[in-house]
């Protein structure tokens, strides 16, 4: 079968063939399956780290001078994938890593991605976590992933990443922000970028301040001042993540985070396909629409009708 050559030659180093295996997952092909079963076994060995913060934060140019940093005093391979929001015309990418981190473009050690949200909630598609599950068989040792923005709905960084770096601005309301949406639980680590202007230091103040409110969390994120265009404080930011990292592997929840992802993906997995079913259900058969009818004249209610949709499922058999 053709998609296990790419499997093949992926796990060979073949780029093109990690392009188009992404591009598969992308994409929802029917081959999707077959292949990532193949790559799955080579997998959980990459380090997943997610960058998050407020449009203007500057995550593209951290992102791309962290992993300059990390090439160069570390040799680690590092794959990246850049959310940006879809386009409502063409279904892609708005932005794209074209424009972005061209400097990275001859390094074999580096492999850059730019995904659409899909109009996903958590502003993370799945096809954005299948795409780093491919990145990891394909051996990269790290593994970034850029997301849109914070908001209380784009928190889903948290569900796929093993530390999560949330990226500050000074005067930028982003202590206002943090405190809205939760971002204090979901950061692992704070990176207080563009430190070089005005009200830096009173943003890491503030930030630090909060955390000293918050006396039952165990692991306390350190506040990390760094200015990306110069190359200031990478090595910290680096180091920080991986004092996280070694406090996760101590403790062990290392491994009980990444087996309850494990978990979640496939219960989300079955709803997905439960969902396509239903989909499928609705065009061909006559049932549902009568159900539906129902409900909009009111005759039942929709937690009923949704007793009646399951009930018709269990009778049809198993999901195809």
């Amino acid at each position: 079968m053709w998609q296990l050559k790419i499997a093949d030659d992926l796990l060979a180093g073949n780029r093109r063939a990690l392009a188009r295996a992404i591009t598969i997952v992308e994409n929802e092909a029917p081959e999707k399956k077959e292949l990532l079963a193949a790559l799955y076994p080579h997998t959980g060995r990459a380090y997943v780290i997610g960058i998050t913060g407020s449009p203007g934060a500057g995550k593209s140019s951290l992102v791309d001078r962290l992993t300059q940093h990390i090439r160069k005093a570390y040799g680690l391979s590092v794959g990246i994938i850049a959310v940006d929001p879809t386009s409502p015309f063409s279904g892609g990418a708005l932005l794209g890593d074209r424009i972005r981190m061209q400097d990275h473009v001859l390094d074999e050690g580096v492999f850059i991605r730019s995904m659409g949200t899909r109009g996903s909630l958590g502003g993370l598609s799945r096809a954005t976590k299948e795409a780093i599950k491919v990145l990891d068989a394909s051996g990269k040792d790290v593994i970034l992933v850029e997301t849109v923005g914070v908001g209380q709905s784009e928190l889903d960084i948290m569900n796929a990443a093993d530390s999560t770096v949330v990226v500050l601005t000074p005067g930028a309301g982003d202590i206002i922000q943090t405190l809205k949406a939760g971002i204090m639980e979901i950061a692992d680590v704070f990176a207080v970028n563009k430190a070089d202007l005005e009200g830096a230091d009173r943003t890491a103040t503030e930030v630090r301040a909060m955390l000293d409110l918050d006396r039952e969390r165990q692991w306390r994120p350190p506040v990390v001042p760094v200015v990306s265009l110069h190359n200031t404080g990478l090595d910290d930011l680096y180091q920080a993540i991986m004092r996280h990292k070694e406090y996760l592997d101590s403790t062990g929840f290392l491994t009980d985070y990444r087996q309850q992802r494990l978990k979640s993906e496939v219960v989300e997995v079955v709803l997905e396909r439960l969902k396509q079913r239903i989909g499928r259900e609705f065009k061909d058969s006559g049932e549902f629409e009568q159900t539906l009818e129902k409900v909009i004249n009111r005759e039942i209610d929709p937690y009923h009708a949704s007793d009646i949709i399951l009930e018709r499922m269990v009778r049809g058999g198993s999901v195809s």
